[in-house]
């Protein structure tokens, strides 16, 4: 092999990478890649938050148009907790917390996801 073989071949081999790089942002500049928008669009679907309650099983809440949905993965079927919850309105600075008095119960939503806690340990066992 002499020197104008192994020039060519480096110059094909960054040409393609080339292509490859130009295609990628093609396809995420006009929505095509798994995960983008269109270009000027509203992002419509998200993941809030993600909490792991064991090794198998975790709670996804997703937001939807301005609505939010808790759900409920790893056991044989996906299990919808609570549907078309309100989003929070997107807080400019976030305020320190505060201790909750003894004497307020809990809202109903964090009662809830305590009983799917508690069952998912008891099946656990």
């Amino acid at each position: 092999m002499d020197f104008s073989e192994i020039f060519r071949f480096v110059a094909a081999l960054a040409f393609i990478l080339g292509l490859i790089g130009v295609c990628a942002i093609l396809a995420r500049r006009f929505g095509f890649a798994p995960g983008a928008s269109p270009a000027g669009g509203q992002r419509r679907l998200g993941i809030v938050e993600v909490k792991a309650i064991d090794a198998k099983h975790r709670l996804l809440l997703i937001r939807r148009d301005g609505k939010e949905h808790l759900i409920l993965t790893g056991g044989e079927t996906p299990l919808l907790i609570e549907s078309s919850i309100d989003a929070p309105a997107p807080a400019e600075v976030e305020q320190p917390a505060q201790p909750v008095p003894a004497q307020y119960a809990l809202p109903g939503h964090v009662v809830q996801f305590q009983r799917i806690v508690d069952f998912i340990k008891e099946r656990r066992a």
